[in-house]
């Protein structure tokens, strides 16, 4: 509890929110293998099922930090032009435990250039939220936003995206939650804030056995810091996968994706806060596995580098 306290104290101190709630959506230092939970545009992108998992442990040595985990599945439909999809993440940050399920469909529109794709995307679902009450100690004892636990209290929402692409570059926009709710009829401040994202990259040939990838997303959310990650990416032989990012003002981390076969990719990534509570922590970890299910007989045509 005592850390716990001191994570609370810190966040606001440092402005990483202004409201208990007003950064809501986890950061992963993976990012770029995370786009269909931000984008429901990238939904059957790779033209094939995909199901990708990352567990992240924020903070570690602190009680009450944050976990994030997060499980997305998408894919083309035979009428290519139509993807579906589906994520859940779930996010606990001490007494605060939210659970997202979400249903994403894409609609691509091609060129006379079959390789460059342009698509719009429509996300729906809930956001189920618990707060343990009794884990906090409050300074005032009535405070009436604090009486009362808060059990699997559901926000439904939507949201929507675009995304073009084409094998060596991509950009999307997108805003996966356009409502804005409370969690309880006490508060105007501990509502689910609209997120907006922006994200980039590509891929460039160096060698026949290196390729460097960079990428960049940004996040903006009423009532907290603008968050932007860059990251860069060494590809060697489509196997090995080495990469450093940096959140400006935030984090710097480091990452290897090992391409364990042309459909199963694993991931592991850590990345070490550079603001202050940076002093209380032993860094964030992250763990990846991404599988591509290959339903056609020509298999794989070419490498998928997001």
């Amino acid at each position: 509890m005592k850390n716990l306290i001191q994570l609370v104290g810190i966040l606001l101190f440092t402005g990483i929110g202004s409201t208990l709630f007003a950064q809501q959506d986890p950061h992963f230092t993976q990012y770029f293998d995370n786009t269909l939970f931000v984008n429901p545009a990238y939904a059957g992108s790779r033209g094939m099922l995909n199901v990708t998992g990352i567990h992240r442990e924020q903070w570690m040595g602190f009680s009450g930090r944050p976990t994030s985990t997060t499980l997305s599945v998408h894919s083309p439909l035979s009428y290519e032009s139509v993807g579906l999809g589906a994520t859940m993440v779930n996010d606990q940050v001490g007494p605060v435990n939210q659970t997202m399920f979400y249903a994403d469909f894409s609609y691509t529109v091609k060129f006379k250039n079959p390789e460059i794709k342009l698509s719009f995307g429509l996300k729906g679902g809930m956001n189920m939220i618990s707060v343990s009450s009794t884990d906090l100690q409050t300074i005032q004892a009535s405070d009436p936003k604090l009486l009362q636990n808060v059990k699997n209290n559901i926000n439904p929402n939507y949201g929507i995206g675009i995304y073009y692409h084409t094998p060596k570059f991509f950009i999307g926009a997108s805003t996966p939650k356009i409502l804005e709710k409370g969690y309880d009829s006490q508060s105007i401040t501990n509502i689910e804030k609209r997120h907006y994202f922006g994200i980039i990259g590509g891929v460039l040939i160096l060698t026949d056995n290196w390729k460097i990838r960079p990428t960049a997303q940004i996040k903006l959310t009423v009532g907290a810091p603008k968050c932007i990650d860059a990251s860069f990416a060494g590809i060697y032989r489509e196997k090995l996968w080495l990469g450093v990012m940096y959140r400006i003002d935030a984090a710097v981390g480091t990452f290897a994706q090992f391409q364990i076969s042309p459909q199963f990719k694993l991931g592991i990534a850590s990345d070490f806060g550079i603001q202050q509570i940076r002093n209380y922590n032993y860094g964030t970890f992250e763990l990846l596995a991404s599988y591509d299910f290959i339903f056609k007989k020509q298999g794989i045509r070419s490498p998928r580098y997001f």
